[in-house]
């Protein structure tokens, strides 16, 4: 018998009472500060959207602050209180609640509900992210694109309710289990930085050539046989979108890897419509404009792509496109500090002036063998990481809720 079974018997040996969260709790709704009132020092605040991405479990220290001039009009959250979402794009994320355990009160603004009560905080957080929340809150939630629960429906949700021996008790096992996970996923993180690292040192030492083999320099231009960009047919425009079939290419998935399939497709009408034209499979493909320049990837499908990507379609009498990948990719961060403008964007003219090293095809298809090897390991632990650490954690959330899972007690 663990020892949670031992206090249960002890202490809710008929049942564990089940109540409202309206029986059990007070709900403020927060309202207003929007990103722009947050700051870097001030009186601490939780932001509803840092919830879904920057919180787990609970916390003792706010990411944002806000004025105190500011923090008057929020809605305050004292320690112990806990913090959830109403509003979201998913029902995954709407009802993500956070334990507030700092030593000072804070503030939360709209989209947000601060949840006054006498449990264990950690214990009631910890049960809103549980299956049988999960099971109650799709049925509160309403909306299509913007999925609510509002603090009214919120106070209908039913809660198991131990003794509060019970409740910390439950919170002890699954801090350990958090902590394991924590643990894991910092470990994992950290092997695949190295693997990383290990492989940009092998792809820089891969290019540094010895004087015994010939290199002649070229530029990317000289070395392909066309140069092209493509368009983005009218936004909203079914005609060149609905039933579309030809991939059509967006700078943000080009991500120093292969491309075998695009997000959104166009139609043929788009293709004779507008500037957006087929590019052969396996050029390399060079994002232009804005956070995504520089970025690199080869095309292993023919596709279209929009106007921020310079499609070089190699030579392969003169170089290996593959080769020519990871030049490019290697020289990602030289190749940025061209930008220029506000939103640091290249040209094709920058892309086809830009210097490579040229050896012989037998030389460059060393050298893609062996940066292939590392490229394959590097991604092979990209997907084999994640996936272990997945499978801990719906590990985790079995035993989470079954040890949340509470015979009721008889009326």
């Amino acid at each position: 018998m663990s020892r949670i079974d031992e206090l249960i018997a002890e202490f809710a040996p008929q049942g564990v009472q089940f109540k409202t969260l309206g029986d059990i709790a007070r709900l403020v709704r927060g309202n207003g500060m929007p990103k722009t009132d947050l700051t870097d020092e001030g009186v601490g605040a939780i932001h509803y959207g840092q919830i879904y991405t920057r919180y787990r479990v609970w916390t003792t220290k706010t990411i944002s602050f806000v004025t105190p001039e500011t923090a008057t009009k929020l809605a305050k959250a004292e320690p112990g209180d806990i913090i959830i979402t109403n509003t979201s794009e998913n029902v995954e994320d709407v009802g993500k609640a956070v334990a507030w355990l700092g030593n000072e009160p804070i503030v939360t603004g709209g989209h947000a509900t601060v949840i006054k009560h006498r449990e264990d905080p950690k214990y009631l957080s910890y049960w809103f992210q549980s299956e049988s929340f999960f099971a109650q809150k799709k049925v509160l939630a309403t909306g299509t694109k913007v999925i609510d629960v509002s603090a009214k429906q919120l106070m209908k949700v039913r809660i198991p309710v131990p003794p509060l021996e019970v409740q910390r008790e439950i919170v002890r096992v699954l801090d350990q289990f958090t902590q394991l996970e924590a643990e894991l996923e910092a470990e994992l993180e950290a092997e695949l930085e190295a693997r990383r690292h290990q492989y940009e040192h092998y792809r820089t030492r891969a290019f540094d050539f010895s004087a015994d083999i010939d290199v002649r320099w070229s530029t990317l231009g000289e070395i392909s046989t066309r140069v092209s960009s493509g368009a983005t047919p009218k936004a909203g425009a079914p005609e060149y979108y609905d039933g579309g079939t030809i991939p059509w290419l967006r700078t943000g998935e080009v991500t120093f890897g292969e491309i075998w399939d695009t997000e959104i497709k166009i139609t043929d009408r788009a293709l004779k419509e507008t500037g957006a034209s087929w590019i052969e499979e396996n050029c390399v493909i060079v994002a232009i404009s804005g956070a995504t320049a520089a970025r690199s990837a080869i095309n292993k499908i023919p596709l279209t792509t929009n106007q921020h990507c310079c499609n070089l379609q190699i030579n392969d009498a003169q170089a290996n496109y593959r080769y020519v990948f990871f030049w490019v990719s290697s020289k990602y961060e030289e190749l940025k500090a061209f930008g220029r403008g506000a939103r640091s964007d290249l040209n094709a003219k920058l892309i086809k002036d830009f210097p490579i090293p040229v050896p012989s095809l037998d030389e460059q298809r060393r050298i893609v063998l062996l940066l292939d090897k590392f490229d394959a390991l590097v991604n092979d632990l990209s997907v084999g990481l994640p996936a272990e650490l997945a499978a801990r954690r719906k590990q985790y959330e079995y035993y989470r809720d079954k040890l949340l899972r509470f015979k009721e007690l008889a009326a």
